[in-house]
């Protein structure tokens, strides 16, 4: 698991380390896993030359220290000062001693290098690049090394509100950044590298599961289970204009752990068309059959059917997913009124109009995003899009999932999602669990089916048992 913490902790962390070891101890340790990344990228540090753009503080030390490091293994090392007054005295003296050289900080000094490393802004950094700096950015054309992060970007939310370097490594110490998984921060990041330098921390406030983290929420039936046993998800979703959406709602439940699927809804005879082993039934829903968890809203329309329809389901006394249309019917005050879980899964857009914002300041502040909505709405939420976050109204850490492609953006990629989630809750998963669980095969199933070409969302289906093998096999 990749755990992430804010700079807060991290800087706490940091000074009480540094209580305990000698003078610049800690910046010669994360410096030392800075010049080693840089040569690995390298792949021959003698005769290559290094360009390193420094800031003021203890980033561009970490950077000029990491210079001096390679300059003494044979590099040709320039450092560019963003503020020559403030250049870390220590770092560049090892610089100077070790054969490096300063330039003066112009575009041209970057024409001829083979690396850059950006230690312009640290951790504490808010808002974009500077003008100066941003002009220097601008005319790199060799791989960036970023230090701690790229400079530009928010570490605790990911968030860019100006220009920002776009690395092709980013090298972090101590803890992974919150602005380093989430985008847009993530999508400047390039490669992440984590450098261990000693810090004691505490619980995470981000953290991305990787595949012994899924494989060991995944539900597996034993010798004496059946069908009812292993849980039934009960699917609301499709209409005569959409019923593609209640097929392939359908489909994802099949394929997400539960023993069996129950059907309400328009679109019977295409579910059973396609999915022969679906029990179907006329509704309402209340009267459907026992069911473990519910999924309402794909293709549901928003004509007053519909709204009767999710009514009926969030009065159940079971976990609920609430997912497209359905979104329209909720409120915060009927969410609290529930006895039992919901899960939230809008896109940016719905997140959007649930919490009266623009679309652009959804997608601008993710992280703060699905926060508000697991409050707001005393529910379990996941935010899908380029990094789908997932929050509930807990202290627990928010959850990203590191596993997707963009072909996933997709006609019925939600609907497919939505299916497979409700049946991994319907198995017995808690709705944080279930949901990271259940975007981290999607994701993996939408590399899968299109790898490197568009996939249809059918497809999608198709390759999660596959997926699934995989994830369990560790």
């Amino acid at each position: 698991m990749r755990l992430a913490h804010r700079v807060e902790t991290v800087r706490a962390a940091e000074a009480a380390l540094m209580a305990t070891l000698p003078e610049g101890a800690l910046m010669q340790r994360a410096a030392a896993g800075l010049a080693a990344a840089c040569a690995d990228l390298l792949g021959r540090v003698y005769g290559s030359r290094i360009a390193v753009l420094a800031g003021s503080g203890d980033n561009g030390g970490d950077a000029l220290y990491a210079g001096a490091r390679l300059a003494r293994r044979g590099a040709s090392v320039r450092a560019l000062l963003l503020s020559p007054e403030r250049a870390h005295p220590g770092g560049l003296a090892a610089l100077r001693a070790a054969g490096g050289y300063v330039v003066p900080a112009e575009t041209r000094q970057l024409a001829d290098v083979d690396l850059v490393v950006d230690g312009i802004v640290g951790i504490g950094g808010k808002g974009g690049l500077r003008p100066a700096a941003a002009a220097l950015v601008r005319a790199v054309r060799a791989p960036i090394v970023a230090v701690d992060l790229p400079s530009g970007i928010d570490a605790d939310t990911g968030e860019v509100t100006g220009e920002a370097v776009r690395a092709t490594a980013t090298v972090t110490f101590g803890t992974y950044k919150p602005g380093l998984l989430i985008d847009p921060g993530h999508a400047h990041a390039g490669a992440l590298r984590l450098v261990g330098i000693g810090l004691d921390l505490p619980a995470p406030d981000v953290e991305a599961l990787q595949h012994a983290d899924v494989a060991a929420l995944l539900p597996v039936p034993t010798a004496a289970s059946d069908k009812y046993s292993r849980g039934v998800v009960g699917v609301v979703a499709g209409s005569e204009r959409y019923p593609g959406a209640a097929v392939l709602a359908v489909g994802g439940a099949l394929h997400g752990g539960a023993g069996a699927v129950r059907y309400v809804g328009a679109a019977a005879s295409a579910v059973i068309a396609r999915w022969p082993e679906t029990l179907v039934h006329a509704g309402p829903p209340a009267k459907a059959g026992r069911v473990q968890a519910w999924v309402v809203g794909p293709g549901l329309g928003d004509g007053p059917e519909a709204a009767r329809a999710v009514a009926d389901v969030l009065a159940s006394d079971v976990p609920v997913l609430v997912d497209a249309d359905g979104l329209r019917f909720i409120t915060p005050e009927l969410l609290a009124a529930r006895g039992a879980p919901t899960l939230l899964t809008p896109h940016a857009g719905e997140a959007a109009a649930l919490l009266g914002v623009p679309r652009a300041e959804v997608e601008a502040a993710r992280l703060a995003s699905v926060r508000r909505l697991a409050s707001a709405f005393s529910a379990a939420a996941l935010l899908k899009g380029s990094t789908t976050l997932v929050a509930d109204a807990s202290e627990l850490p928010v959850r990203v999932n590191p596993t997707g492609s963009s072909w996933l953006a997709t006609a019925g990629s939600g609907d497919v999602l939505s299916g497979l989630t409700g049946s991994l809750l319907a198995s017995g998963l808690a709705p944080r669990d279930a949901a990271a669980a259940g975007a981290y095969l999607h994701g993996l199933a939408g590399r899968r089916a299109a790898a490197g070409a568009p996939a249809g969302a059918q497809e999608l289906v198709a390759a999660l048992p596959e997926v699934w093998r995989d994830v369990a096999r560790g």
